[in-house]
């Protein structure tokens, strides 16, 4: 995971400085020790924090087209950047890297804010068009990627994190009580609301626009139901095999080894098994194991990781691994 922030300020706003950005940035060194990256272009100025997936020695960020009128910081994998990138191509696009970010760029060029529509993967990003002065934000579908914001002002403040966003000065740490009363209520805080007040998530599945001081959220995607299936037990079991199949393996296109977290339940099981032939050598698999019988699934998972030939490695959790509690609460933010 990467991590992204930003401020965009309208006409009449004071525009972004470096050691803002550095100050969220710094805040999201977790999820990027690779390296960062600042774009400061009059009112806009974008960070990056990476973590080197794809495109491990060209694949920096902020990243831009050819003339830098546009610009994008990005969080997370389009797992059919390759496809997009033949296409583009073909079409005339030139390329200065091989990361999965640069398609968005040239997306963006060809389609505008229908970019999005292209876009297989888990993704959270950000977008400043110079011409046009103007911020292009999305989330994935299922909003597997964070991305919040704050208005403040004349200003737009983003990150992948609520701290980066509290980082930055413009909001100061304040409980939001309506989404207190929902969390106790539900169990979860519904979006676009947060439990700082004064910032907001991006929804899944939808676009964030802020030009010339107006802010405009809206859904590029809607779940679709469709009739109920009349085939077979056996077609839909089989045409269910054909979907997991096709996306365990759209998850498998990295430029670094990739592994599995084995629980030994059906669905990790699932997807090592549908992973290790897939992979050079042996799959890493990962399990975590207790000392209390009724809660370790150790035995389970290591039957799974013979079964498949895997790399498999085990950490038992002990119980001095409560004192983490303190450092899970700083990254998770708020809870869900």
């Amino acid at each position: 995971m990467c991590g992204i922030c930003g401020i965009v300020a309208d006409g009449s706003g004071s525009p972004p400085t470096r050691s803002e950005l550095e100050a969220m940035a710094d805040v999201l060194r977790h999820r990027g020790p690779d390296g960062e990256g600042y774009y400061i272009d009059g009112p806009a100025g974008l960070g990056h924090r990476r973590l080197a997936i794809i495109d491990l020695e060209s694949g920096q960020q902020p990243l831009g087209n050819e003339d830098d009128s546009v610009s994008v910081v990005f969080n997370g994998e389009i797992y059919n950047y390759r496809e997009l990138r033949r296409e583009l191509t073909q079409r005339g696009h030139r390329f200065a890297t091989n990361s999965d970010t640069e398609v968005i760029v040239h997306l963006y060029e060809d389609h505008g804010d229908r970019c999005v529509d292209f876009l297989r993967g888990m993704f959270a990003f950000a977008l400043w068009d110079s011409k046009r002065r103007r911020l292009l934000m999305a989330r994935d579908r299922l909003g597997q990627k964070p991305l919040f914001y704050a208005l403040m002002g004349n200003r737009l403040v983003f990150a992948s994190e609520i701290k980066g966003v509290l980082a930055s000065g413009a909001v100061q740490p304040k409980l939001d009580e309506l989404s207190l009363h929902s969390y106790l209520a539900l169990r979860f805080v519904p979006t676009p609301r947060t439990m700082f007040d004064g910032v907001s998530a991006v929804p899944p599945g939808h676009v964030l626009t802020f030009q010339d001081g107006v802010l405009s959220v809206e859904p590029y995607w809607r779940p679709r139901y469709g009739p109920k299936w009349a085939d077979s037990e056996e077609v839909l079991t089989d045409r269910l095999d054909e979907l997991v199949q096709d996306a365990v393996g759209s998850h498998l296109v990295s430029d670094v080894r990739l592994g599995t977290f084995l629980s030994g339940g059906i669905d990790s099981s699932l997807m090592t098994s549908m992973a290790a032939p897939r992979v050079e050598g042996r799959l890493p698999t990962f399990s975590i194991g207790s000392t209390s019988a009724d809660f370790n699934e150790l035995p389970l998972a290591r039957t799974v990781a013979t079964r498949y030939n895997t790399e498999h490695h085990e950490e038992i959790a002990h119980p001095d691994l409560i004192t983490l509690l303190p450092e899970m609460v700083y990254h998770l933010d708020m809870p869900g």
